[in-house]
């Protein structure tokens, strides 16, 4: 099969297009024949180990030392069943599927083993794959996140990067559960935004939302703490009494197969979206990842992978 591997830590160019053994299924693992992924910020993190030192050290240990161990990243794929490992049952060959895996990663290649009882759904007909792909890491995070922070209908929320992969679904499931959005953004990406269900959005190199006199539940930073401090700095004048301030950087995840069924009914709906920047094919992968390493990226970058033998 063909899979791009990360051969050191570095800059895009340290992807590499490669032919690789075809894996086989373990016990209670289902093979998947892999139509479309995408790039994550998490990924390029990943990739290019672009951390403050301390954390760099902690993912060196964790990851690999000078390459990451498990060479071919990717942590999103929508696909096809192929085949099934001793003792799997839940799905069956031939059905579509598509899910998240942040620990093992193995979707930037034309096939991956993952358990059977990791977040994986069957993807809904409505959606094609490279629709499918672009749910898992912005919807699940975006979901928990909401979910950690007892968002009620009825209340304000901002979101600050309302046009990423998390802003975009964290927009559309706050107005799906009956939330007032402000979503915070580039000038380029306001009517995006608008279009997704926020009611008011703010252009955040002409105006601090925390100077605008408005009040808000919640206080959503969907592009991470790395990024964002400088620019939330003032966030807690803007609070309503009792408000919360959350970020997508917050703890760790609990991430379920249940939420990634109940985003692909959304989605299959028309209640959610999946906004799709890019697509670039299997061998431009590197070039996916210059493109999102830029930071201006709208939602998801998706990549199609070529099937092959």
């Amino acid at each position: 099969m063909r899979a791009v591997v990360c051969t050191r830590y570095g800059p895009p160019e340290v992807l590499r297009l490669e032919q690789m053994e075809t894996p086989t299924p373990r016990r209670n693992e289902l093979r998947i024949r892999i139509a479309a992924t995408a790039v994550s910020s998490s990924d390029c993190y990943v990739r290019g180990l672009n951390l403050s030192f301390a954390y760099r050290i902690m993912a060196r240990i964790a990851l690999g030392w000078s390459a990451p161990r498990r060479k071919v990243l990717g942590m999103v794929l929508s696909g096809q069943v192929d085949a099934l490992g001793p003792e799997a049952g839940s799905f069956k060959a031939g059905d579509r599927v598509f899910g998240f895996n942040r620990h093992l990663f193995g979707t930037y290649a034309e096939y991956v083993c993952w358990p059977e009882d990791g977040l994986l759904a069957r993807r809904p007909a409505a959606l094609t794959d490279e629709e499918a792909a672009s749910i898992p890491y912005g919807g699940l995070l975006a979901l928990h996140v909401l979910r950690r922070a007892n968002l009620r209908a009825g209340q304000r929320v901002l979101v600050y990067g309302a046009s990423g992969a998390v802003g975009t679904s964290a927009v559309q499931l706050a107005r799906h559960f009956g939330a007032e959005v402000t979503g915070v953004c580039s000038a380029a990406n306001l009517e995006l935004v608008r279009s997704l269900g926020a009611t008011t959005v703010v252009d955040y190199a002409r105006e601090d939302f925390s100077d605008r006199g408005e009040r808000y539940d919640l206080i959503f930073d969907a592009v991470g703490k790395r990024k964002s401090a400088t620019a939330l700095r003032h966030c807690e004048r803007a609070l309503a009494s009792g408000g919360k301030r959350v970020s997508v950087d917050d703890g760790r995840p609990k991430l379920l197969a249940a939420d990634l069924l109940l985003l692909g009914e959304l989605a299959a709906k028309g209640e959610i979206r999946p906004v799709i920047d890019r697509c670039y094919p299997l061998e431009e992968l590197a070039e996916a990842h210059r493109y999102v390493d830029e930071g201006h990226k709208r939602g998801n970058v998706v990549i199609a992978v070529a099937q092959g033998g």
